[in-house]
């Protein structure tokens, strides 16, 4: 299965390698200065992530920075959270994609449920809290299979996309793809980036994926505090 191809056509993103050596060349900060150089090329994430301003916020910083980048914010907040230091926003590091390979913050050479490529999980995740709210009816989930239709993908690679974007919004079943605490921190953060955080029933179902994952309140307020600030940097580009 081609993961970087799924990554490419889900979140519109460059990838993972790319995105690190951006990363690693800014000189201006963070998203700012080392992610937003390059131009969204429009992800199929971007038709589940509908018009509300919160979602499609998340669904540029997704874009920009993939997995790579959400690998290197939970990264930040499990260190800082470990050492007792209060939340503080990282959406403007230049060390993001330095993450100590022993770390557990490494999608590319994780593996989750089942022994899958960990991206993978991360791609569910994303796409399951997108959908949280309902807001996808018959007629969406219609155009949105003929949008995947159309991409350049192998059978196995639109199995996997036909799959996550029929399957339920389930927080259990999404906490359960995560085989380590690392992971459940990278797919709590992934999720929060695909919601609308002013809507309640998006809130709950981060509430239920927090819950469900056994995120301490204090990890999940420093993950917060990354989803907050990532959102706010890219408020102002």
């Amino acid at each position: 299965m081609d993961i970087g191809k799924i990554l490419g056509d889900v979140l519109g993103s460059k990838s993972s390698g790319q995105i690190g050596n951006q990363i690693r060349q800014a000189t201006s900060g963070g998203l700012g200065g080392g992610l937003v150089g390059g131009a969204l090329s429009g992800g199929l994430i971007s038709a589940v992530l509908g018009s509300k301003k919160g979602r499609k916020m998340g669904g540029k910083v997704l874009a920009y920075g993939g997995t790579a980048l959400v690998a290197g914010l939970a990264y930040k907040a499990w260190r800082d959270y470990s050492n007792r230091q209060k939340p503080q926003n990282h959406a403007r590091d230049t060390d993001l994609a330095s993450i100590p390979a022993d770390s557990g913050f490494a999608p590319e050479q994780e593996r989750g449920e089942d022994d899958v490529d960990f991206r993978l999980a991360l791609v569910r995740a994303m796409i399951a809290a997108a959908k949280s709210d309902g807001h996808i009816d018959q007629a969406e989930h219609k155009r949105i299979a003929a949008q995947i239709e159309q991409f350049e993908l192998g059978a196995s690679e639109k199995a996997f996309l036909f799959d996550a974007f029929s399957a339920d919004a389930d927080p259990l079943a999404i906490a359960r793809l995560a085989r380590t605490s690392e992971q459940g921190a990278e797919i709590y953060l992934a999720s929060s980036l695909s919601i609308d955080p002013d809507e309640q029933v998006e809130r709950q179902y981060l509430d239920r994926l927090a819950g469900c994952l056994g995120l301490p309140g204090e990890l999940r307020a420093h993950l917060d505090t990354q989803a907050e600030g990532a959102r706010r940097e890219f408020a102002t580009r």
